[in-house]
């Protein structure tokens, strides 16, 4: 992300706030890195478990098994390995994260590290650690709520925060959601930083949302 766009801000003000908690804080900028979203045989180094039909679920499964994942994806679950709690901060794009944060959901959160049926959800690979979605959107907080041309927020976060989080055991915080920062006035972006800052002073006091379909659909 650009450092000077809202959600490099966002990030900037996350990493100062938790650092001067104590806590250590590795930062993973997919665009910095060049981040290949791109789920394909190069994440299988050396030979694949059947030549004849290339299946990438169950070769990254196999690859990671034997420690043969390529290494970018490798050093990404070394982080995840490490972490208690993982903040995903983006621009909300089409009712979705950035395609190059699926993608590194997709190469990344493999079978066998993160998830292994039935070995998924509460259960899944990864319960002891926290995440939290924390993004920006184009529309306002009244075109999201329940009834609206959008539709309720939480119908978006159900595929990212159950589809995904959940689904590989991890619980999950409450969103943090700045509505149309584009759109707003100098000063309230200003106080969407602060409260921003605020939550971060508090957060591990948090308890996780009730990771059920009441929470997004009712």
């Amino acid at each position: 992300m650009h450092p000077r766009s809202f959600n490099g801000s966002m990030k900037r003000i996350a990493v100062e706030e938790l650092s001067k908690q104590g806590c250590s804080v590795t930062v993973s900028d997919l665009y910095a890195m060049q981040f290949e979203p791109r789920a394909t045989r190069n994440d299988v180094v050396g030979c694949l478990h059947n030549s004849e039909e290339f299946n990438y679920g169950v070769e990254t499964w196999e690859a990671y098994k034997r420690g043969g994942l390529s290494n970018d994806v490798i050093e990404e679950q070394k982080k995840v390995e490490e972490a208690d709690l993982l903040i995903f901060q983006f621009p909300l794009y089409w009712f979705s994260m950035p395609a190059i944060m699926k993608g590194w959901m997709d190469r990344v959160l493999v079978q066998g590290f993160a998830h292994e049926f039935p070995n998924c959800y509460d259960s899944g690979l990864l319960k002891n650690k926290l995440a939290m979605f924390s993004f920006t959107t184009g529309g306002s907080e009244e075109m999201y709520a329940k009834g609206s041309i959008n539709g309720d927020i939480r119908y978006l976060l159900w595929p990212m925060q159950h589809g995904i989080m959940h689904f590989c055991g991890v619980k999950v915080l409450a969103p943090h959601i700045c509505f149309a920062p584009e759109y707003v006035s100098e000063e309230k972006r200003k106080e969407m930083l602060i409260a921003w800052a605020q939550r971060l002073k508090t957060l591990w006091k948090e308890e996780p949302i009730n990771c059920s379909p009441e929470w997004y659909f009712q």
